[in-house]
Order: structure tokens, then sequence, then C-alpha cells
């Protein structure tokens, strides 16, 4: 190692300040200072680490005071440029950092009521402005070649990306991919047309690498970078290379998300880029920077750090996404096994159900059976109650000596055969209530002490006829029909039932 500078005259500008900066952060003397340096090759980040991490000017005895040789300055140019640092010794763990996740914030600009005694404050500087507003425009309708000599005189915007965007990040990308061809010219690039944001979340979907690059347009190596790198043929049949899974996505820091990732990365030196890549940091996937690239570089150097740094992360890739698909796989089959479960459990309340409505079912025919048998009880009660009330209101048979009687010969179903005289005012429903009440009446004697209320809403139902056989005619209920209207003197009736077809079929 070369002998430490004791001497403040033999450093230049560069080394004073980071010699300044170095001693400010870690309170070392200056001597430790100036040894930690000089390994370091004037790095101020890698001193810092190398001093927190133990090293200490002692320990230079352990290194080899040779500068490297040419052969072992490129052997160790992928390791440099894959860490954006000088190769640090051998026992120096690398820290993995990990990558952020940037969403742009849309300018917004809220509109505020002025109030009213600032605007009466301001109101003289107001009408002002509109006379002389007025005063252009009339001149400029007198001069129509005046606006364009004015803006003439004007110094131009330069023509890259605005700084102030209200475009979405699908129409930023876009965008920075037209200056980009404007600028350097057509390219077959893989670019990601839209958002970081979506990029990064693409990559960790489809586990996948995430290349991203960031242009300042007024830095002076920008133009070599795109025409000499990025435009290279290899360069972009790597991008283009499928076994590669590259996700590409560049932006220019004149844009509002490219400038806040640059700083989140910690990008002090354009052209800047950096390879992210998913990490098993627990047992989700997170994503990390595994790779930067600062300043201009050959396509060779730059695809051999690419290369270098997706062929180290790869094993991770596959374990991640083998990891994935068992858990795919583990959530397929507990979402089979829960479907198969809510297919039985419904197929069981479906049972269930169908168990219910038969046995409700039952019940209900059940009750009916029962209501009936209830009702065809209570009718043949109140009928029979009926029958012993109705019998008092016919009246008894006329004598032999009664002159207007009438004479009617009634037979019955059973073949029986009824002879009896009716007073003259009997009507043909006091003859149906005599056919319908005859056992009432046939009780003789007895038949005062039967007497009973009328039933309560009961009204009967003859499920007989009246006819007289020749020739055949049908006497139907009335109540101001008298029979000796009908039959005269006397008369033979046929007690005719009335079958349940026959009343449907009336009905």
């Amino acid at each position: 190692m070369a002998d430490i500078i004791s001497n403040d005259g033999d450093l230049n500008e560069s080394q004073l300040s980071s010699l300044a900066q170095f001693m400010e952060l870690t309170q070392q003397d200056k001597s430790e200072a100036l040894g930690l340096l000089q390994r370091s090759q004037w790095n101020v980040q890698i001193a810092i680490t190398r001093h927190f991490e133990g090293e200490t000017a002692d320990s230079t005895a352990e290194t080899n005071d040779e500068s490297p040789t040419i052969e072992t300055r490129r052997r160790a140019l992928p390791e440099t440029l894959l860490n954006g640092t000088a190769p640090r010794q051998a026992r120096v763990n690398r820290i993995i950092d990990p990558a952020p996740r940037i969403v742009p914030q849309q300018d917004t600009q809220a509109l505020h009521q002025i109030p009213y005694m600032i605007s009466l404050l301001f109101m003289p500087a107001t009408l002002l402005y509109q006379v002389i507003k007025a005063s252009l425009g009339y001149l400029s309708y007198l001069f129509p070649a005046l606006p364009q000599l004015i803006l003439r005189l004007l110094p131009r915007r330069p023509n890259h990306i605005s700084t102030k965007t209200t475009e979405s990040p699908r129409e930023t990308a876009r965008s920075f991919k037209v200056w980009f061809e404007k600028e350097f010219g057509k390219s077959t690039l893989p670019f990601f047309e839209d958002g970081y944001a979506q990029a990064y979340d693409q990559a960790k979907k489809d586990l996948k690498f995430l290349l991203v690059i960031l242009f300042s347009p007024e830095h002076d190596d920008t133009c070599a970078f795109a025409q000499k790198t990025l435009l290279s043929p290899t360069v972009a049949e790597f991008m283009q290379t499928p076994q590669n899974n590259i996700i590409l996505w560049a932006g220019s820091v004149k844009d509002s998300e490219a400038y806040e990732l640059s700083s989140a990365l910690g990008c002090t030196k354009f052209p800047f880029s950096a390879l992210i890549a998913p990490t098993a940091q627990s047992i989700t996937a997170s994503m990390s920077v595994v790779a930067r690239i600062t300043g201009p570089i050959l396509p060779s150097d730059f695809i051999t750090i690419l290369a270098t740094a997706i062929t180290q992360y790869s094993d991770n890739l596959r374990t991640l996404k083998s990891s994935r698909r068992a858990q795919q796989a583990e959530r397929n089959l507990r979402e089979e096994q829960n479907s198969a479960y809510e297919k039985s459990l419904a197929q069981d309340r479906e049972r269930a159900r169908l168990k219910r409505e038969a046995e409700a079912k039952l019940l209900q025919e059940k009750q009916a059976i029962d209501q009936k048998a209830k009702a065809d009880q209570k009718r043949v009660n109140d009928l029979a109650q009926w029958r012993r009330w109705k019998s008092r209101d016919i009246e008894t048979e006329p004598g032999p000596e009664s002159q207007d009687a009438i004479r009617i010969s009634i037979r019955l179903p059973s073949g029986d055969k009824v002879v009896r005289r009716f007073p003259s005012a009997t009507k043909l429903e006091d003859l149906y209530a005599f056919v319908e009440c005859r056992d009432a009446t046939d009780l003789g004697p007895e038949r005062d002490e039967l007497l009973l209320s009328k039933p309560k809403d009961f009204e009967p139902q003859y499920r007989f006829r009246l006819v007289s056989p020749f020739p055949r005619t049908v006497y139907e209920i009335s109540k101001a029909i008298f029979v000796k209207d009908k039959l005269g003197k006397s008369g033979n009736l046929i007690v005719e039932p009335i079958l349940e077809d026959s009343c449907s079929d009336e009905e």
C-alpha cells in the first residue's frame, strides 16, 4: 500500500473535501482517516462502511501493498459495477438495499375564493391589468405580426420533458419513449409503457427482474450512454430474450416520478441503472436492488453485469416460483375442499329442507283431515239439532174432517211409502223439511221433549229432490209456492237423492 500522505499540499481539492467529510462523520484522527480513504480509493461511502465494520489503520499489514494488476482489475470489473462502488475486501458482506415503490403524486392546485376585502384592495391592479390587456389586444389587431415578433424575441423552452406535468404514469411513459426515439433514434428496446409502480407490481407478481434506467437530459454522458450502450444490438437482444425475464422501465428525472425514484435509490450520478429482483427476505417475496450501474459503460460490460446478477439470483427466483406454485397448489386444494364441503353442506341443507317440507305437508294434511272430520261431525250434529228444532214447525196431520187438506204420497229412497195429509197452506219448503225431519217427526208423543234451539250459523242443504213421476216434474225448494198450486188436492212424489257428482255439475 502507498505511504500515508502527511502533507495537505499533496491532496487535491476533491481529496481534501472527502477527508473533511469523513472526519466530520466519524470523528477520527487525520492519520487514520487518510489511511482508510487511501485504501478505499478516496470513496467516502466505502471508507465509512469499513470504519463502522471495525477496520483501522493498523490493519494495513494484513493487506498487500502492491497495486492490483490490470488482469485483477479486469476480473473485478463486473463486481465493481455490480455494486456501483470500488471493489471491497472479500470479507466485507454486500448489503442488498430494499427497492422502493414510488407512486407519483398528481399536481393538483386547489382553487380558493379570494376574500372580499383583499379583492377590494387589489381592484386598482386588476383594472390596470384589464386596460393593458385590452390595449395589447387592440395593438395585435392593428399589427398582426407583432405577437410573432415578440415570441421570437423571447427565449425558447428547452426541448425536454417538463418537470411539472399532470399526465398519468402511462402517458408519461409514452412521452418518454417518444422523447427517447426523437433524441437518439428508433429503438427496439421493450420499454414498459406504464408507471414505475405498475412495473414494480408486475415484476413482483410475475417474479421477474426489473431494470430501471434513469436519464438526466442535461447530463453530458446521456447521449453517449443511450446511443452506444442502450441502442447497441447486443443490449437490445439481451433485453428481449425471454429467458432473462427482464422488465425494462426508463424515465427522465425531469418527470416527478423518475425524480422521486432517483432520490429513493440514492442516485448521485447519471445515467443510472438499477436491477431490482424479488428476494426471499421472508415467507413472501420482497423487491431489492441487486445491482447498480452509474455513468457511461461499454455494451459488453453492461451485459456482463446484468447477466452476472441475473445468474446469481436466478436460483432465488426459481425457489420463489416453486414456493409460489406450492402455495397456489395448496390454495387450490383448500378451495376444492371448501367447495366440496359447501356442496355437501348445500346437499344436506336441501335434504333437511325437503324433509321439513314433507313433514309440514303431512302435518297440514293431517290438520286438514282433522278439521274436515270436525266440520263433518259438527254438520251432522247441527243437522240433527236442526231437524229436532225444525220438527216443531211442521204442523200436525189434519183429521178426516178437514175438507181442504192435501193428500200426498211420498216414496222414499229405501222403497218405503209415506202417505200423509197436509194443510192447504203447506209450501214446498215445508214439504222438503217434512222429508228431511221425518225421523224427528216419527218420535210421536216424545217430540215436544226433544225440541231444541236452532243451531247458530247453520243452513240445511237438502241432498234430495221431490219429483213427480208422470210426467216427470222436479219441484224445487220455494218459500212462496204452495203445494196445492202444483199438485192440487193429492199427488204422488218420489224422493230422488242428489249424488255428489250431480252437485258438482250443478254448481
